[in-house]
Order: structure tokens, then sequence, then C-alpha cells
């Protein structure tokens, strides 16, 4: 069947009108979005009942409900008793803190390929995917700080792409907030973890006394962990603070990778005595299992 002119018309006006709109969202949330879309959701998300303010959805009355919390006028649509849930509210606040220092920028070569994308950019996208999710199970998510606490819908996704998309830090490396995280909620940490660890020590410590759970992953570049380095090399950070040069390299590849591995297990070790939950990821591999851990993990540590 052939589309009338006018039908023809109005489907090309609809389609313009999409691609202004898709064209107005940042880039981030369009990746972020994409990203989530590879995670299949469960038929009620993350919801739960419980003592809140905003409605959920509508169940059939049990013996012991109390009579107050029956909805009359939706039970008088039908011959069964409903009642109005509520969604949960102490537990569902998830604050996230995305590294914005200097070294996240970081990348490493691709032989022969597209430059791989810096880790800052991995966190970011990361960060937004885990939102997406989350505000479409009914939970609400925010930054650390005060500049975006956590709240729900479409308009807090495009506040967070917004702050995510700012430039980042000129510090080499970053300290997680802990100002503003809710007591009984839960965090996640999004860095490469390769400054001092005593930030990281403290801000678990503070919020283990609030009850806070949460994850942390370390978003690393490959050849930070292969460390494929020889001959007179000259080492810089981020933010060119710091300087090292070498005549051979690849003598300090050993050393290097022991520290690494050394530096793990102490991250390990702080986030199960806060009770967190720790892994790596590397930005070769793909986003989408980064994303299924932190959505798994993130789950298995909600009360």
């Amino acid at each position: 069947m052939n589309a009338s002119p006018d039908t023809s018309v109005q489907a090309l006006a609809l389609r313009r009108e999409a691609e202004t709109a898709a064209s107005a969202l940042p880039p981030l949330l369009v990746a972020a979005e994409h990203l989530a879309a590879t995670v299949q959701m469960g038929a009620h998300g993350r919801r739960r009942a419980g003592t809140g303010e905003e409605f959920w959805q509508y169940r059939p009355a049990h013996s012991g409900d109390e009579a107050r919390f029956v909805d009359w006028r939706r039970s008088g649509r039908s011959d069964a008793q409903y009642v109005r849930e509520r969604e949960w509210q102490l537990a569902q606040s998830v604050h996230l803190w995305v590294d914005d220092a200097a070294s996240m920028n970081f990348t490493g070569a691709e032989t022969g390929r597209a430059a791989r994308a810096p880790k800052s950019e991995r966190a970011r996208v990361l960060a937004l995917a885990l939102s997406v999710l989350m505000i479409r199970g009914g939970e609400r998510v925010g930054l650390t700080g005060v500049a975006a606490p956590p709240r729900p819908g479409r308009a807090q996704l495009m506040a967070l792409a917004a702050l995510l998309s700012a430039p980042s830090g000129q510090q080499d490396y970053g300290t997680p907030q802990v100002a503003g995280i809710s007591a009984q909620s839960r965090a996640v940490f999004l860095s490469d973890f390769l400054g001092d660890l005593a930030p990281i020590e403290s801000a678990l410590g503070q919020l283990a006394d609030r009850g806070v759970t949460g994850v942390m992953l370390q978003v690393l570049d490959p050849d930070e962990e292969a460390f494929p380095y020889d001959g007179r090399t000259i080492f810089q950070s981020m933010s060119g603070a710091l300087v090292h040069e070498t005549r051979k390299a690849s003598d300090l590849r050993g050393r290097y990778q022991e520290r690494l591995a050394q530096r793990r297990d102490a991250l390990m070790r702080l986030a199960q005595s806060a009770g967190w939950q720790f892994s790596t990821h590397h930005t070769g591999d793909p986003a989408q299992s980064a994303l299924l851990w932190l959505y798994g993990a993130l789950g298995r540590g909600q009360g």
C-alpha cells in the first residue's frame, strides 16, 4: 500500500523533528543510552515496595493488609480490592564519584588501529549508562558532592550528562568526595586509583560508618597493565608535574607490575573492609562487561 502525500509529509516532518531532538542530546548521553541498551532489565527493575512517597504500582490486596492502604478508587473499577504500593526510598539513592583528574586522560598507543578512548571517557560513559539503568528501574541517582544530589527522571540524566561532560581537573590524581552521601545509601567510585591511597581509605571508612555500601571499579589502559616500554623512555604525569627518564625501560617492567599488583590487592582489602566490592576494567575490553559487573555488583550490595 502506498502512503498518501499528506501521510508522507507528516512522516518526513516527524522524522526531522526526531532527528532535531536527538541532535540536541549530549553525545555522552547518546553513548550511555546505547551502552545501557545492551543490558536486559528485569520485569520490575530494582524497585521495592516500602514506605516512600512515590507511587510504584497497584497490587491485589492480601489478607492482613490494613484498610487504610486500599485504593478504593482503583478497587471500584473491578471486583477485587487493590493496594496502592509506594516505592522504597530508604536505600534508593545511588551516588557516583567519577574521577576527573588528569591521570584519567591517559591513553596508550594502538599499533595500526584507531587510538583507544582515554580512561576518563570510558569511566564517564559507564557512570552515565549505569545511571540510565538505575533511573529506568525507579532509583535516584546523583553525583557525590552537592552539585547533583540523587534524583529520579529523565531531567536528572540530562543534568548528569552535562556535569560529566565538563573538562577534566588539573590535579594529577583524584580524591573521592563523600560530602552529601546520605546514610544507608549506595555509592559507585570510578577511578584509576593510582594516587595516594590514604584519601580512599579515609573516604571508605567515613562511608562505612554511615552504613553506605558500594562498588569500586578501577579503570586502566592496557598499557598501564602491560608496561610495553623498552629502551630510553621519558615518563611524565598527565599534568607534567612528575617526570622520570630511564635508558632501559624494560628493566622497570617487573618491579612496576609487582607494585601494580600490590596496589590492586590493597584496594581489594580496603573495599572488603568497608563491605564494598572491587574490580578492574581495561579500556581495551568491551564496556558492556564492565557495565554488567557494575549493575550486578551494585544490586548484590543492596540491602
